[in-house]
């Protein structure tokens, strides 16, 4: 039976589209390596971005649903010269000795100058059992870009 219906379908024009498909491949080939090279540098934002990364848009729209602590990792000088309204400021260095100070039943939004640091901070803040642990995608420097509202 297997046979009949090989026979009824195939009429040997395969192997000249496999050939006709080669062919194409072979004289195209720069210019399908340019679409692969071209894709993967449009996709390569959101493929290295974490998945518990947030624009400044989903980060508004977590902070006005529910309780978050916001935490801003930079340094003391950088804290001072600017931050989110309502964060507290414990440096990427010391966030292992302070991470007690969170409470681990809210989650957490983690800022930095551009998002470098908060990632870092991140890791730590789930490896202490912090189990909601969000980082602001560009950082201060994107919240700021956006004319959204800081402190002094």
């Amino acid at each position: 039976m297997l046979n009949y219906f090989s026979l009824l379908f195939y009429n040997g024009a395969l192997e000249a589209y496999v050939g006709i498909l080669v062919k194409f491949l072979i004289d195209n080939i720069w210019l399908i390596l340019l679409a692969l090279v071209s894709g993967g540098a449009l996709a390569w934002p959101s493929i290295t971005r974490g998945k518990h990364s947030l624009s400044t848009l989903q980060a508004i729209q977590l902070l006005n649903k529910s309780k978050v602590s916001i935490v801003d990792v930079r340094k003391p000088d950088e804290f001072n010269a600017g931050h989110l309204r309502n964060s507290k400021n414990i440096p990427v260095d010391d966030l292992s000795r302070r991470v007690g100070e969170l409470d681990k039943s809210q989650a957490v939004l983690l800022v930095c100058q551009s998002g470098v640091r908060a990632s870092r901070a991140a890791a730590q803040c789930k490896r202490a059992g912090i189990e909601h642990v969000y980082v602001l995608d560009g950082g201060y420097t994107e919240w700021r870009s956006q004319g959204l509202p800081v402190a002094n």
